[in-house]
């Protein structure tokens, strides 16, 4: 997962609180860090996005493949 596809999934899954869910909460699957510190510190995006998505009950089907463009028609 790029920093990008994060970005989009965490906007689409989070919407309004999307920023406040990032900087403010603190996860204990990646070492008791904020997403953002996280991602500052080299944690892959995939690793901070599935640990969001775990304290946050996230439905499991939300969780996968999220975050993607769709594929561009020629």
């Amino acid at each position: 997962m790029r920093r990008s596809e994060f970005d989009r999934a965490v906007a689409d899954e989070f919407g309004a609180r999307a920023n406040a869910v990032v900087t403010d909460l603190f996860l204990s699957k990646i070492g008791g860090r904020t997403a953002a510190e996280a991602i500052a510190a080299g944690v892959d995006p995939r690793e901070v996005w599935l640990a969001l998505c775990e304290e946050l009950d996230v439905p499991a089907e939300r969780r996968y493949g999220v975050g993607r463009l769709e594929p561009r028609r020629r």
